[in-house]
């Protein structure tokens, strides 16, 4: 799996950018509901992961808070695969920050995890894993019950900021 190097923003753009491309629900590290939440636990949290039909180079990834109040979790999901080195990039660049998560509703994030099948730099895993927030362990899927075949082809992996639905996070990876 190829590492691509971020770009380096100015602290004071970056918030900028957080702030005009968060939504209604969203809160980042300048929201100001942030001195009352806290840290999403890992236990109350249900990750699922599976290929969107008709793309199966494209995974959706949810997580929802079981817990009985609201907490924040990284703006960007970690995904990781396999064996490989390195995790997703966020799209668009620069997803520093959390997400607020109200008790009992979800998120959504997609992960292309190649933008070529047929890439000869491709490289293969049997799963991939999927974590709210970098310290937390995540929960791995297989190929298999994601639904992209006997593995997962990666290659420039990019994920999505963490959307309050499908549909908002399909249209961030360029789907609709």
């Amino acid at each position: 799996m190829r590492v691509r190097a971020a770009l380096a923003v100015p602290a004071a753009a970056a918030v900028a950018v957080l702030l005009l491309t968060a939504q209604p629900g969203h809160a980042t590290t300048a929201g100001r509901d942030h001195a009352r939440t806290v840290r999403c636990a890992e236990p109350p949290l249900a990750l699922r992961a599976k290929s969107v039909p008709g793309h199966p180079t494209v995974v959706r990834t949810s997580v929802t808070n079981r817990g009985a109040r609201a907490c924040v979790v990284d703006l960007v999901p970690t995904v990781t695969f396999g064996n490989l080195d390195g995790a997703a990039l966020p799209v668009p660049a620069g997803g520093t920050g959390t997400y607020r998560l109200a008790a009992g509703r979800s998120a959504y994030a997609d992960v292309r995890t190649i933008a070529d099948p047929a890439d000869p730099q491709a490289r293969r895993t049997d799963d991939l894993t999927v974590a709210a927030s970098a310290a937390h362990r995540g929960r791995s899927f297989t190929a298999g019950r994601l639904g992209t075949g006997k593995q997962v082809l990666v290659w420039e992996p990019v994920t999505t900021w963490w959307q309050p639905t499908a549909a908002a996070a399909d249209r961030a990876i360029g789907l609709s």
